[in-house]
């Protein structure tokens, strides 16, 4: 049985990178006496499907992982059995059943949202630097990838950008759509792109789209259930 989890990254956790995060998993669920379902093979591996990686310093209310059990259980009880073994700033704060058939997190995943703080940045200047963004035509970048400065052409993957009012310590804050495809846009291409030093970024949710309908992970999960089941009545 495959089970999704959402999970938060808050706080001085963020640091923490994404293969020390799937470790954490790994122990949490061992502690937590869950039934993880190994791969075959001369070195069996617990199987878990981790989404898109976050950005190492952003925060997120909105990580997903896919957990395969090898016997059913609630996902409620999952989320309770977790909480314990879990460090300080993450915390699973919903699951669903997965049916089979449904696609990776990895290939399902068109955008995410996110809210970016500019600290001294006045909301109006910050409008302005998001109209030019989308104004543009083009917005090249400069990316190492596999050891090579790449030039990227981001404009196509920010699908809306606009400014608003933070609190007092955020100064203003940036709201904003960014695509995962063909290639994803970090935060840190977007302050690139905008010339400006952006702060904290925390994402807030990320999207499916199916079916001229936009989903995050979870309720797309579960309309998947529903239809298989209705089907199958």
């Amino acid at each position: 049985m495959r089970t999704r989890l959402r999970f938060t990254k808050l706080g001085r956790i963020r640091w923490t990178g994404h293969r020390d995060v799937a470790r954490v998993f790994e122990r949490a669920l061992r502690r937590a006496g869950l039934p993880v379902a190994y791969s075959a093979g001369f070195s069996p591996h617990p199987l878990i499907s981790f989404g898109l990686a976050l950005p190492t310093g952003c925060e997120s209310v909105a990580e997903y992982l896919d957990v395969t059990f090898g016997e059913p259980v609630d996902p409620e009880a999952v989320t309770e059995r977790l909480s314990c073994g879990l460090p300080e700033g993450i915390r699973v704060v919903a699951a669903a059943v997965v049916v089979p058939g449904t696609p990776s997190l990895q290939e399902d995943v068109t955008s995410c949202t996110w809210e970016i703080e500019v600290p001294g940045a006045g909301t109006e200047a910050l409008a302005e630097a998001a109209d030019r963004v989308l104004a543009a035509d083009s917005l090249f970048v400069q990316r190492m990838r596999k050891g090579r400065l790449d030039t990227d052409d981001v404009r196509p993957a920010i699908r809306a950008v606009h400014a608003r009012n933070g609190d007092d310590a955020a100064g203003s804050v940036l709201e904003c759509e960014l695509a995962t495809r063909p290639r994803g846009v970090r935060p840190t291409d977007l302050a690139h792109a905008l010339g400006l030093a952006l702060g904290r970024a925390r994402r807030t949710s990320q999207w499916i789209e199916r079916d001229g309908s936009r989903w995050e992970p979870l309720a797309a999960a579960a309309a998947i259930a529903a239809r298989v089941t209705e089907g199958a009545a």
